[in-house]
């Protein structure tokens, strides 16, 4: 069993630019954590359920489609329904910061806004998610 950070980093929605994404994916890979990333055009059932297939400690939406608090707060939902809160959601994309408070209010631990560093983004998750107990 590892201990290692498990994230699963997904494009929820019709937003077809992932270039974001994959820089993030690499950099959490970088820094020794276990990435799984599901590609373009997902539904966040599907982000969820394979986010409970992986064991995740984490997921990690990336949205440019502007229809994220629609889709943060399905994939809240979901996890809730699921009995599976203890997965930690972030993200980051094109948000505006007027919605950043409404998405912490739904549970979205963290939000990266354009120009966030990747050190950053590393760096938050290793101090806001528990690695797994081997």
């Amino acid at each position: 069993m590892s201990s290692r950070i498990r994230v699963v980093v997904a494009k929820p929605g019709l937003d077809g630019h992932d270039r974001g994404a994959k820089v993030v994916a690499r950099a959490l890979r970088d820094a020794g954590m276990e990435v799984i990333y599901t590609g373009l055009h997902q539904t966040p059932e599907k982000i969820v359920e394979t986010a409970i297939q992986e064991d995740a400690d984490a997921i990690g939406l990336s949205v440019l489609s502007g229809a994220h608090m629609t889709l943060f707060r399905r994939v809240i939902e979901l996890l809730a329904e699921r009995d599976a809160e203890d997965i930690v959601v972030f993200g980051g994309g094109i948000i505006p910061d007027a919605d950043i408070p409404e998405l912490t209010k739904l549970g979205v631990a963290k939000i990266f806004t354009p120009g966030a560093t990747t050190q950053s983004i590393v760096e938050w998750v290793r101090g806001n998610v528990a690695a797994p107990v081997a």
